[in-house]
């Protein structure tokens, strides 16, 4: 046997498939490990009932991948459309990329952002867009090898809270 059929038996089988509403509980789960994985734990309060409200319910506002390695589900990809007014055409936004710290290394990643890609084209989109903390440096390393730029003349602007319900009454 080769020393990359070996590596492959050894990883076992990947296969990236969309969710559907069964899957809330896992997709629901590997947030949580994300949030973990960004120290942002306390912030994640999103449970299996929301995630098929708003992913599979009359109107969704999210799509989901998920990657299973022998039929185990070891990564997430959840995103939506926004559009470009300047290329005038649709974006696909990733909002979450996550694979648990055990599976990396070992193509899930990349399987779900060329499964993204495709996805992009087949919509017509001209760009795939995402965000990656700066302390990040292995996420980092690795969108740029897939040729990834990063724009850090943007800066991310959110409203939540009290700000986001003054400016409404206001």
């Amino acid at each position: 046997m080769s020393v990359a059929r070996a590596r492959r038996r050894r990883r076992g089988v990947l296969s990236v498939r969309r969710g559907t509403a069964r899957d809330a509980g896992v997709i629901c789960e590997l947030i949580r490990g994300l949030a973990r994985y960004e120290r942002l734990e306390r912030q994640c309060v999103i449970g299996p009932s929301a995630i098929r409200r708003h992913g599979f319910g009359r109107r969704p506002y999210f799509e989901t991948l998920l990657c299973r390695r022998n039929g185990a589900p070891i990564g997430l990809a959840l995103y939506f459309f926004t559009y470009s007014t300047f290329l005038g055409q649709p974006t696909l936004y990733l909002e979450d990329l996550f694979v648990l710290p055990e599976a990396r290394g070992a193509g899930a990643g990349r399987a779900l952002l060329r499964a993204l890609a495709r996805i992009a084209l087949r919509r017509g989109c001209g760009r795939m867009e995402w965000a990656v903390l700066d302390w990040n440096t292995p996420s980092i390393r690795f969108y740029r090898r897939l040729g990834a730029g990063l724009r850090k003349e943007w800066i991310l602007t959110r409203l939540t809270g009290a700000p986001l319900r003054r400016l409404a009454r206001g």
